[in-house]
């Protein structure tokens, strides 16, 4: 979707065709799907939440959900789709709080194929499939994938999920896409690091990207250090592949 709205002489285009845009597997900005919305002409936008265990399916937006809701939540879980978010006992979290994902309901697979050693460690006793990813839970059962276990890091013993410093950093102009992973540090363990990806003929300076993250987010959130990229490394999915991401860091 960036691409389109960036693309030279769209205007020259017949876009009436789109009707419908599903958006996930990244960090979505508000302006960008009020742009979908009054540029592209897309009658309906929903932001979904699925994996492959699950069918490909767990949550998504309704009709009529706000540009705001649609960006920042992947909406609320399938009709017959049970989701939670744990602590690392096991035990539910209060609305608002972070905890892993876990899904219940028909969707599920049976098990990995002729690995019912991976099936155990993903499915529990209870059916509760065990996502690996971060999510947080509202009143009204919306929810809002923080980031992947796995990608999360400690700075100066503060937990930080590299997705919340994603959607801040969205909202600098000039920032097509970014991604952030955890650097070493010797003194607090570990850092932000942000890779950023322009917009179609913008340049970005970095030293005054990294003073506007000072004064948008919290100091322990603020990357230490960034890298402009000509193109994120990308999987099949579409997904930053941050190992990639680490090893042009190292």
């Amino acid at each position: 979707y960036q691409s389109i709205l960036g693309f030279p002489g769209r205007e020259r285009f017949d876009l009436s065709s789109l009707r419908v845009a599903v958006t996930g597997a990244a960090s979505v900005p508000v302006e960008m799907v009020r742009r979908m919305a009054s540029e592209l002409g897309f009658e309906t936008i929903v932001t979904a939440y699925g994996l492959t265990e699950a069918c490909g399916f767990v949550t998504i937006c309704r009709p009529g959900d706000a540009p705001e809701v649609i960006a920042t939540t992947s909406g609320r879980a399938f009709p017959g789709v049970e989701v939670r978010c744990v602590d690392a006992a096991g035990h539910p979290v209060p609305p608002g709080q972070p905890g892993e994902v876990l899904v219940r309901g028909y969707n599920l697979m049976k098990g990995y194929f002729n690995n019912p050693e991976a099936t155990g460690e993903a499915i529990d006793a209870e059916g509760w499939l065990h996502t690996g990813d971060v999510g947080v839970l509202d009143e009204q059962g919306y929810l809002r994938i923080t980031d992947r276990i796995k990608d999360m890091f400690i700075t100066g013993g503060f937990n930080v999920y590299p997705a919340e410093i994603e959607q801040v950093i969205l909202t600098y102009p000039g920032v097509a896409q970014a991604a952030v992973i955890g650097v070493p540090d010797e003194r607090l363990g570990e850092v932000a690091m942000a890779f950023l990806l322009p917009a179609g003929g913008q340049r970005l300076d970095t030293d005054a990207f990294l003073a506007w993250c000072r004064e948008h987010m919290a100091n322990y959130k603020v990357p230490r250090r960034v890298r402009v990229l000509e193109a994120m490394p990308l999987n099949a999915a579409g997904k930053v592949t941050k190992d990639a991401l680490r090893h042009l860091a190292s």
